[in-house]
């Protein structure tokens, strides 16, 4: 897949901001290609879309948690 690039003219680009387009894109084509659906699919109601986005935000809780657990390891190895 060739790497997208997004410029706007006669504004200057955010290299931050490219990388998060580009990895909207790339989720977007891998979540095609392993479910062959995008999120304008409509056989999913509005609770089983709050369902979807309260399963992602349970998992990203569960990432923060580690994460924090990690930094908590590394700074009290360094006391």
């Amino acid at each position: 897949m060739n790497p997208m690039r997004i410029t706007f003219s006669g504004e200057a680009n955010d290299v931050n901001v490219d990388n998060i387009v580009k990895a909207f894109y790339n989720r977007m084509a891998t979540g095609y290609k392993k479910y062959g659906v995008t999120t304008e699919r409509t056989d999913i109601d509005l609770l089983g879309w709050l369902q979807h986005l309260q399963e992602e935000l349970m998992d990203a809780c569960v990432y923060v948690e580690r994460i924090k657990s990690e930094l908590k390891d590394k700074q009290d190895d360094g006391k």
